[in-house]
């Protein structure tokens, strides 16, 4: 069996490249990719030959380089446009929601978005009906801000 790994050693490197790719699937960072892509420059060094002990180091500078050269770009493009999207709450600004329970002036009532229902006030000194269509201008904490 040994005899057989060590003149077969692609095999070896293959199943390096499978467990990291496998091992990647649980922590999504493309940080054990890097050692994935290692591996396969293995797999041609042993392939074409190179003794084993050059097979290793090939794979650790490939990791490595991977590492500083592949993953930066490959995150930034798993979280390309990131930093600008609005999620939960923050997302209603702007949206027009329909009025469930009046808004009186200097009081508060209920606003409806897309099925939720949220407490909400308005700077308007006269009072929102129910049915009117309002826009939702702000936001503090679970109260939101209006207007018609």
């Amino acid at each position: 069996m040994i005899d057989y790994i060590s003149a077969n050693l692609w095999l070896l490197w293959c199943v390096v490249t499978f467990v990291c790719l496998i091992l990647e699937l649980t922590s999504g960072d493309f940080f054990v990719t890097c050692f994935a892509i290692g591996g396969l420059v293995a797999i041609v060094s042993a392939v074409i030959g190179l003794p084993f002990w050059l097979q290793v180091l090939i794979w650790a500078a490939f990791s490595v380089l991977s590492i500083k050269l592949i993953r930066p770009r490959l995150l930034k493009a798993l979280h390309k446009g990131g930093d600008h999207r609005v999620s939960n709450a923050d997302a209603l600004i702007g949206r027009v929601g329909t009025v469930i329970e009046e808004i009186r002036p200097g009081g508060s009532g209920y606003v409806q978005v897309d099925g939720d229902q949220w407490k909400a006030v308005s700077d308007d000194p006269e009072p929102i009906h129910k049915g009117e269509k309002v826009k939702i201008v702000s936001r503090e904490s679970i109260i939101v801000k209006v207007k018609k």
